[in-house]
């Protein structure tokens, strides 16, 4: 089972926000469906949650249970002081702004689901992993927890037209922005995708995570075929392997084409392959060797060979992890 809490809220009496509600809506149409329109993620969408105790037991509910993963998502206000990080909520007091990032730090930790996610997109929101009773130096996230924020813990989160910027790139993470060849986008993937969108002077996310394996979030069309990367093995029966080309794999080299054409002329089979291979090297798993593009390796009999990504794709189709 995988369940998500969703939490948007906007309506806060001294200082409303206009795009969290958005957010929220946005983020769980994205994760409960995957790229095939098969179901994913069970949310359960709550828009602006009216107080601090509502708000807890319902985080408290998500990482009850021995779910496959838990994933929080909020976006909202943010608050910090010198005792702790908090997600603030509409029945925000000076003392008691909402609920403290350190329990709910807590609850995942504590949590039996195998895999607990937790995504903020508030001001602040850099504190959550880093308790304040250690001076915040230390981040104390037991395996399984996975945490990604959207700005360091003295940093404001910026919203722009409707949606806060961290959520609008990832919603284009997951998406597919941040898919790999396979299609299964991930915690880690989605750090990398929203931290390279981000430029230097604008809010840093922040990642923590203490895993063994990244959990798939959502998963989408795959860039290649699975079938044609399973088949990198078959072309190449070792990684350092360069697979010999001829004319004979180009289907456009037939007798009277009316082109330049050279013996030995396509053969079927060869083009079948030829055409795996060019798939591959549009991902970057293959490169032809001596000549720039693939179509060239061939009419001039050179080869191609793995690129370093190749030989990673290779090493997980041999290991039988695709």
């Amino acid at each position: 089972m995988r369940k998500a809490l969703v939490v948007g809220i906007d309506n806060y009496p001294a200082s409303p926000l206009k795009g969290c509600t958005n957010d929220a809506t946005a983020f769980a149409d994205v994760i409960a469906v995957d790229g095939y329109g098969s179901p994913n993620f069970d949310v359960l969408k709550k828009s602006n949650v009216e107080n601090k105790a509502d708000l807890k037991g319902l985080i408290e509910d998500l990482f009850n249970g021995d779910s496959e993963i838990a994933l929080l998502y909020f976006s909202g206000h943010g608050f910090i002081d010198s005792c702790a990080g908090y997600i603030a909520t509409p029945d925000f007091k000076q003392k008691d702004p909402g609920v403290s990032m350190d329990e709910i730090l807590t609850l995942a930790n504590q949590s039996r689901c195998r895999n607990r996610v937790v995504i903020l997109d508030c001001c602040y929101s850099g504190a959550f992993g880093s308790p304040m009773v250690n001076g915040g130096k230390t981040a104390q996230v037991k395996e399984g927890v996975t945490i990604l924020t959207s700005c360091r813990d003295y940093e404001q989160s910026v919203e722009i037209q409707g949606h806060g910027l961290f959520t609008s790139l990832l919603l284009d993470a997951m998406r597919g922005g941040a898919a790999d060849l396979r299609g299964h986008i991930t915690p880690g993937s989605v750090y990398a995708y929203i931290d390279q969108a981000l430029g230097p002077w604008e809010q840093r996310p922040v990642f923590i995570t203490n895993v063994s394996q990244f959990v798939s979030l959502r998963k989408t069309t795959p860039q290649v075929a699975i079938e044609i990367l399973r088949r990198i093995i078959k072309y190449f029966p070792k990684p350092d392997f360069d697979y010999h080309l001829d004319p004979s794999y180009e289907f456009t080299n037939t007798h009277g084409s009316g082109h330049k054409s050279s013996e030995p002329y396509a053969d079927p089979d060869h083009v079948l392959v030829f055409k795996d291979l060019q798939k591959l090297e549009s991902v970057g798993l293959v490169i032809p060797v001596g000549e720039e593009h693939m179509y060239f390796a061939a009419m001039n009999s050179r080869s191609c060979r793995l690129t370093t990504l190749g030989h990673h794709y290779w090493r997980l189709v041999k290991e039988k992890r695709i």
